[in-house]
């Protein structure tokens, strides 16, 4: 019943371990039969004693034999067990996830292709990034690095929250100590906590529209209820929003995702003014507020609250590259002395050893320096994206004014579709992201969301060409 291949690569006490386990599971040996002695076996198959032996001991090990002392092993009586599907009967449905997996499940992504150009939104350029830099204070941290390898500091990395509170203050106006920042995989990950420690079920959030899908993503599927606060080019936020009064408020004041606009004091001092009267909290999401084109970045809200209610939420990806996946948060006291309790339960904790080396990164003055550099050159690419538009897309897009972001959007000329425009140019190996996709409450406007920073000339150009004909195969 037994027999070993000396050809095959597979080592002989696996093929034994193998045959074996058939024919246990098959029961072709019934339950309390005696295996030959190893010795015994050894000489039936031609094997050396040893091959026998370790296959014996992985069958004791994994419960398929009964060793004992002086004594051949014998086959333990097993359970069935799950059978062979026959290869004509359906397969039985598995359960289905629960309703919180299944709301999972559904909520929109769009992570865009490699290989393809840009004009992904909000992806910067990463040829740009000093790598040599960042390689050699990666490799100066992990050279010495003992205590960066483990999942000490789960609130973050002191050098970086200490960096991190240093150039928000500096930076954004942003009042904080230290330790109120918590480092997290990303923006993303800020939200999905925050969503998880802030809302229950039925509880109402009022969220921009048009707005960033991955956030309403979090509060929805913690359960929130979103009623949409409109923005809109030429009024900003509409704060006249419905009732009931929010348990939270979702805003991106600096640089409004997607619309790149920014809110106005007299419509900061009225959020504040709302937060405060139905005692609410605020998500600021600050996720693309460097990069602003007329005048300096503006100041951000949390600088204003004199309540603690305000809760900022940066990440670095926009700053330097999205596989970083480093973001942080800035928390009221009070929520961040207990915050680590729940950092150890979601797991949503970085890397040490990437948060010291970013730390070395902002303290050495790398990142100002590169965020000069990337200023000057984002500048110079939007006003490029925007002249080559304008001369081959004049008839079907109609370019925002944004003021700030690293991306723009496009509206479509009437009759044309956002998403078949952005599926035709994926076909072209194009990256764009249907506007209609950041409505969820309200009727849709029809455009593109068009991020520029990422191609130099000659890719924008022939980035541009290649949307021209998708748009034309929409047409056709």
């Amino acid at each position: 019943m037994l027999a070993v291949n000396r050809a095959s690569p597979e080592h002989l006490s696996r093929q034994l371990y193998h045959g074996l386990v058939a024919i246990i599971r098959n029961r072709t040996l019934a339950p309390g039969s005696e295996l030959p002695s190893t010795r015994a076996l050894a000489a039936e198959l031609g094997l050396g004693r040893n091959t026998i032996v370790s296959a014996y001991d992985q069958l004791v090990t994994e419960g398929y034999l009964a060793n004992r002392r002086g004594a051949r092993p014998v086959i333990v009586d097993l359970p069935e067990g799950p059978r062979e599907t026959p290869a004509e009967a359906l397969p039985t449905p598995l359960r289905a996830p629960s309703r919180r997996g299944e709301e999972l499940l559904s909520q929109p992504c769009h992570h865009g292709t490699p290989g393809r150009f840009a004009f992904h939104p909000g992806m910067p350029d990463a040829q740009s990034f000093p790598f040599g830099v960042w390689g050699r204070l990666v490799a100066r941290r992990a050279s010495h690095g003992e205590t960066l390898f483990g999942t000490y500091e789960v609130t973050g990395h002191p050098a970086l929250k200490q960096a991190i509170a240093f150039y928000l203050f500096s930076a954004r106006g942003v009042r904080c100590r230290p330790e109120q920042i918590v480092i997290t995989t990303g923006a993303q990950a800020a939200f999905d906590l925050l969503a998880r420690l802030l809302l229950d079920p039925g509880d109402t959030v009022w969220m921009e529209e048009p707005g960033y899908y991955g956030a309403k993503a979090a509060f929805t599927v913690a359960g929130a209820r979103i009623l949409p606060i409109p923005v809109d080019q030429e009024r900003g936020w509409h704060l006249d929003a419905p009732d009931p009064a929010p348990r939270l408020i979702y805003v991106t004041p600096a640089c409004q995702h997607p619309l790149g606009i920014t809110m106005r004091m007299e419509e900061r001092l009225r959020l504040l003014d709302i937060a405060e009267t139905s005692n609410s909290w605020v998500i600021e999401d600050d996720f693309d507020g460097e990069y602003r084109f007329q005048g300096r970045p503006v100041p951000a809200i949390q600088s204003m609250d004199r309540s603690g209610r305000v809760i900022y939420v940066g990440t670095f990806a926009k700053l330097l590259f999205p596989a970083l996946r480093i973001g942080f948060m800035v928390l009221p006291a009070e929520l961040a002395g207990r915050i680590v309790n729940a950092l150890s339960t979601t797991g949503q904790f970085a890397p040490l050893l990437l948060q010291a080396a970013l730390a070395d990164f902002i303290t050495e003055g790398h990142m100002s320096r590169h965020l000069k550099r990337m200023r000057r050159i984002y500048a110079q690419r939007r006003q490029l994206f925007r002249d080559i538009v304008a001369e081959r897309l004049r008839d079907e897009i109609t370019l925002s004014a944004a003021e700030a972001g690293i991306q723009v959007v496009g509206y479509l000329k009437p009759g044309i579709d956002d998403i078949e425009v952005s599926q035709a140019a994926a076909r072209r190996a194009v990256n764009v992201s249907p506007l209609s996709k950041y409505f969820q409450n309200t009727a849709a406007t029809q455009g593109l969301v068009l991020g520029y920073a990422a191609c130099n000339a000659a890719e924008t150009a022939d980035g541009v060409d290649r949307l021209a004909a998708a748009i034309r195969d929409t047409l056709a």
